[in-house]
């Protein structure tokens, strides 16, 4: 195995905070000064604040073709976006797990898990969602 593939890198310094969160368990996004909720991080002048990881989904799509190596043994996958309950205009991209569909407002809650890629020797642990 190599490390090609580029997994998220926690000591980066604008989404560094999200990884070190999720390593811990707790989805948390960027909020300014003035309140609001901000996703992706355009700055370091943020309080990075635990959410609940409750949302819907507001996109989705079911993915069958292999667009990097590193995906070929995890195909088919359900990837989209979730509005996020505190905020429903700050979407994250995300994969779907523990079901076989997922609808356009659907409930859906974070759960962490390992991201694994065949072709990477590491791994960090990540917001994926499933049905609420």
């Amino acid at each position: 195995m190599r490390d090609e593939f580029p997994l998220p890198d926690p000591t980066e310094p604008l989404t560094g905070p999200f990884w070190q969160h999720a390593a811990q368990g707790v989805l948390a996004i960027p909020r300014t000064a003035d309140g609001r909720w901000h996703w992706y991080p355009k700055t370091t002048d943020v309080e990075w604040v635990p959410v609940s990881g409750r949302g819907t989904v507001f996109s989705w799509t079911e993915v069958h073709q292999v667009f990097l190596p590193a995906f070929a043994d995890q195909v088919p996958f359900l990837t989209g976006l979730v509005a996020l309950e505190e905020d429903p205009s700050v979407r994250l991209a995300t994969r779907f797990v523990d079901c076989e569909t997922i609808e356009i407002g659907d409930a859906v809650e974070v759960t962490f898990r390992p991201m694994r890629f065949s072709t990477v020797d590491r791994e960090v642990q990540a917001p994926y969602f499933k049905p609420a």
